[in-house]
């Protein structure tokens, strides 16, 4: 085909030239357009930005801690005074054995025999003095506070490791959905090769046929790659509420020695601090108030009372009514509760908190064993993918030079068409592999920091500006 275009005259028409000059010209300002107008990349930090307003784990988890506080204001309402107004209407019959007295027998009146109305509205004032079960109620309260806040903690780093996840998921099947393009292209112009040598004689139909079947193949790595780029964007999008999501791909070449620093046991004395540690750690101290609180059944409880109350009371007979008046008391006083026999259930729930308190402590040690294991697994994952992209990244410099060969070999005669395309699909395979094994150590790094307590936003935007040429914006 080159050779039949070198025959061309060179003399070409007029019109034909200036229509080629307008052609290039408007692919030039077509290309400068699109350089000027680069489509919109989203940071892995702006999509953590929307995430955290759109997720509705997290933000179920945030409103679960919003509550709390109130929970904790409740509690604190124990020691406050309490205020209340009572009111009461009474009304009696008095049917009486006592003989009448001379103003009613002279009046006809049998029976000594009355009505008694009395109105009562008084206000009530309680203040709580001492109270140990109030006490301790009020400091689980509190912790309770403190394990709604790991609770938060643990939901937002849940949400950077899936977004995270989800971030570098569409990356990779780019980068796949790429390679795979790549591949069919090189089986395609191999393709056409072996189909020129077969109509010149140079090469049997078999070269053609292998060359078609691993073309055939490639095709349907094509369709199941986009397939899968399309699923992972669509999984990203609906983690971070927008649509048609572009992540910022990574620097070239990207820089993963840094992922690496430290040593196991430094990450271990990082996990004492996580937020599955100190939950376990709060709720013993929940159990150790438990036992306070059931202990305080013993203990007598002192309160301040005072009270106004206003009484009204009038009576009537068969034939007088009268008024006997009506008055205001005031009382003020101390009121001590002292519990003596309770038919020895507080002795059994002092039993049953200190049961509890046992059980709270092997929680504890259960949560420092698992973190501890779960960070010395993601360290020993990330140092192995550091090791293995190496080995990926050595293997693809040698599957490379090993194509080249096998081309040129192919050329001079002492390879076969087979070869090529072993050669090519081996390339192919070793470049997803290499990307696979990138990413999997990026994500990797982030659930190391997840597994020991250490992942927030800034460690999430070191991250992203050691990653991505473009830096990080400061976390907000």
């Amino acid at each position: 085909m080159y050779r039949h275009a070198r025959s061309l005259p060179c003399a070409r028409p007029l019109a034909f030239t200036a229509r080629r000059v307008l052609v290039r010209a408007a692919m030039a300002a077509t290309g400068s357009l699109m350089v000027a107008a680069p489509a919109q990349a989203d940071s892995l930090l702006d999509l953590l930005q929307s995430a955290r307003s759109y997720d509705a784990v997290y933000l179920a988890a945030k409103a679960q801690a919003d509550s709390v506080q109130y929970r904790v204001e409740q509690a604190y309402a124990l020691r406050r005074p309490s205020v209340g107004l009572q009111g009461a209407v009474t009304r009696s019959h008095l049917d009486s054995s006592v003989p009448p007295s001379s103003l009613t027998a002279a009046l006809g009146q049998r029976t000594n025999n009355s009505n008694y109305t009395s109105r009562r509205v008084a206000v009530q004032v309680r203040q709580s003095l001492y109270n140990g079960q109030d006490a301790a109620q009020i400091e689980q309260a509190e912790r309770s506070l403190e394990v709604a806040m790991t609770d938060l903690e643990t939901a937002e780093s849940d949400l950077i490791v899936r977004v995270t996840q989800a971030y570098f998921d569409v990356l990779a099947a780019q980068d796949v959905l790429a390679t795979t393009q790549a591949n069919k292209k090189a089986l395609a112009e191999q393709l056409a090769a072996a189909r020129r040598s077969f109509e010149v004689g140079n090469a049997t139909i078999t070269d053609t046929r292998e060359a078609q079947a691993r073309h055939d193949l490639a095709s349907a790595q094509e369709i199941a790659a986009t397939n899968d780029l399309e699923v992972k964007r669509i999984a990203l999008d609906q983690l971070v509420g927008r649509t048609n999501v572009q992540p910022d791909p990574l620097a070239t070449p990207a820089s993963l020695e840094s992922l690496g620093t430290g040593t196991v046991d430094e990450w271990v004395e990082h996990s004492a601090r996580a937020p599955l540690v100190r939950k376990a750690q709060l709720g013993l101290e929940v159990a150790r108030l438990e036992i306070d609180k059931a202990r305080a059944g013993h203990l007598p409880a002192v309160a301040a009372t005072a009270s106004v109350a206003q009484t009204e009371v009038d009576a009537a007979s068969s034939f007088v009514r009268t008024s006997m008046g009506a008055g205001t008391s005031a009382t003020m006083g101390v009121e001590v509760n002292v519990p003596l026999f309770a038919g020895f259930a507080t002795q059994n729930r002092v039993k049953e908190a200190l049961a509890l308190q046992e059980r709270s402590e092997r929680d504890l040690d259960n949560a420092r064993r698992s973190v501890s294991l779960a960070t010395r697994q993601a360290y020993t994952g990330v140092m192995s993918g550091l090791a293995q992209v190496k080995a990926y990244e050595a293997a693809e410099a040698s599957a490379k030079l090993a194509l080249e060969a096998t081309q040129l070999g192919y050329r001079v005669g002492v390879r076969i068409n087979k070869d090529v395309l072993d050669a090519q699909t081996a390339l192919a395979n070793t470049q997803k592999d290499l990307y696979k094994a990138r990413y999997d150590v990026i994500v990797g790094s982030v659930r190391l920091r997840q597994a020991a307590g250490t992942l927030q936003t800034e460690a999430l935007a070191d991250l992203n500006r050691q990653l991505f040429p473009t830096g990080a914006p400061a976390p907000r």
